[in-house]
């Protein structure tokens, strides 16, 4: 998977200098009302031939320029009479021209970067000096980056600049300072909507931080006896084991379980994670049937109950609860009705829907779940409950075998007292009567802002996916909506295929920050429009 990251590099490439002269015609035409506009939106500069162009890049994109040249005379020669007499005698100079920064990296180090790059490039080809006529716009950051006006302000109407010049001496006397203010200024909230890990409450992050303790201290086993309260009492379970591990890791323990029942099972599938119980089974030879659809459309119960009709052998069925690519929630209490009439087992993946919607898994013979998702603690826990006690069996692998943590009361193997903690924190603030009002405020913005959202009100109350348009790249979008701060779910291969990408409501989120998130995807799309129009 491609990651950008800016590069500071002279310009050499025929794509570069078209890049070059369409940001010269935003800036010098659009931005700054310099030139007349022309049907190219593109300005090839007078000195094209002259200049130097030292870029930044993002990825294949230029996003920042700085021109310079050295051949007399320069442009300032012919607003400023007699020049030279405001320079000291004996410098070596050079002309910076076309600074120029895409709007969504003026809040960042590019500026100051090309800047660095063109001191140093003066000083390998001998230069002391760079003059350079300087929008008064930005004369105070131009200040603070050791430029020295001299002489009258140029230019008219929209378009004044003032003469200034930059020496290696009056760059580096304020290179502190820049970077000082830079970083102060880029100092903005970082927002996260991922489905995990999430955003947490201080409270949790503070109980991880305890000291850590034994996992056969009786301080831990206590405090593990009362996480398993919390988890059996939030979803009315009768049994509940605790591995350190992922969801993945939860699943794998489901299917090693599976493995010791005789006839084979049923797997539902409409997304990613349906497709990976597929996996999960396959792995451990279990034989079984599928009921699988294209990603979002319904499976329904009496699909399901038509199945267990047909075919008496079938002795489990195993499905999510909520399918994490699409946000499709399945009728976990139709199935549970099913299973209890047909004789066979409901296994239930709720990896992304324990802590999110309200959950009864007492009909079940076994369900998953994860510390780092709607509980909202640290991720690195696997939950795994289940309906009977279970003894071990020696013909699965220890790690794997679910009756090995119900005869230890979940404590196995070594454990982690951190986690734990916060796990335990977590379950004190879980809250599933709010974020269905969140997600619905989320959803209703988004589709008066014309994205098209995938599902109905019914879908998860965790988690929106937005089909984005075939013009605009989720990857690319999804890191425009990085470089501002905001952490959406699209780097994901299933969700870089469809172009989509997701809001996850799956952490601990105020009102504000949902508005906050909502503004900042905006801003990323109206940044797009801009530059898909002006560039035709």
């Amino acid at each position: 998977m491609e990651s950008h990251s800016l590069v500071y590099k002279v310009a050499t490439e025929k794509e570069e200098m078209e890049q070059i002269n369409r940001l010269n015609y935003r800036t010098f035409v659009e931005e700054i009302p310099q030139h007349t506009s022309n049907e190219e939106k593109a300005l090839v500069d007078r000195f094209h031939d002259e200049n130097t162009y030292i870029i930044a890049k993002w990825g294949s994109e230029v996003v920042g320029m700085i021109a310079l040249r050295s051949n007399r005379p320069y442009s300032l020669d012919g607003k400023i009479e007699d020049l030279d007499r405001f320079l000291p005698k004996g410098s070596s100079t050079c002309e910076i021209r076309l600074l120029s920064v895409k709007e969504e990296f003026r809040s960042t180090r590019v500026f100051f970067s090309l800047c660095d790059q063109l001191v140093t490039h003066c000083l390998d080809h001998g230069y002391d000096m760079a003059l350079i006529s300087g929008t008064v716009r930005q004369l105070k950051l131009y200040k603070r980056m050791g430029f020295i006006p001299f002489g009258e302000r140029v230019g008219s109407g929209d378009a004044v600049y003032q003469p200034m010049y930059l020496t290696k001496e009056s760059f580096e006397s304020s290179t502190k300072a820049f970077i000082r203010m830079m970083e102060r200024k880029n100092r903005v909230r970082e927002l996260s909507f991922l489905p995990g890990p999430v955003p947490m409450r201080k409270k949790v992050m503070d109980a991880f931080k305890d000291a850590t303790v034994s996992h056969r201290n009786i301080e831990f086993i206590e405090n593990m006896d009362e996480v398993c309260l919390k988890l059996k009492k939030l979803v009315n379970a009768n049994h509940v084991q605790v591995a350190v591990g992922t969801g993945t890791l939860s699943n794998d323990m489901v299917a090693a379980q599976l493995s010791t029942l005789p006839g084979p099972g049923l797997i539902l599938s409409n997304g990613e994670f349906g497709y990976r119980l597929q996996d999960h089974a396959d792995r451990f030879g279990l034989g079984y049937t599928t009921i699988s659809k294209e990603w979002g459309q319904p499976i329904s119960s009496e699909e399901v109950e038509g199945i267990l009709k047909q075919n008496s052998e079938i002795k489990w069925i195993w499905t999510v609860h909520c399918e994490t690519s699409t946000g499709f929630v399945y009728d976990v209490e139709s199935l549970s009705d099913l299973s209890v009439g047909y004789g066979v087992h409901l296994c239930i993946d709720a990896c992304s829907s324990v802590g999110i919607i309200p959950s009864d898994f007492g009909r079940a013979y076994l369900a998953t779940t994860v510390s780092g998702k709607g509980i909202g603690a640290y991720p690195g826990l696997a939950i795994v409950f289940h309906r009977d006690p279970i003894e071990p069996d020696k013909r699965l692998p220890r790690y794997l075998d679910i009756g090995q943590y119900d005869k230890n009361a979940s404590i196995p193997f070594t454990h982690s007292s951190n986690l734990v903690n916060a796990l335990n924190t977590a379950l004190d603030g879980v809250d599933t009567a709010s974020r269905p009002i969140r997600m619905e405020q989320l959803r209703r913005h988004l589709i008066s802002e014309g994205y098209q959202v995938m599902g109905e009100d019914t879908y998860s109350p965790g988690i929106v996916t937005v089909a984005l348009p075939a013009e605009i790249p989720s990857r690319e979008f999804g890191d425009k909506c990085r470089k501002r701060g905001l952490i959406l779910s699209y780097e994901s291969d299933y969700l870089m295929k469809r172009n989509w990408i997701q809001l996850a409501l799956m952490g601990s989120y105020q009102e504000s920050e949902i508005n906050e998130a909502l503004g900042r995807i905006k801003s990323c799309m109206d940044t797009y429009h801009r530059e898909f129009v002006s560039h035709g």
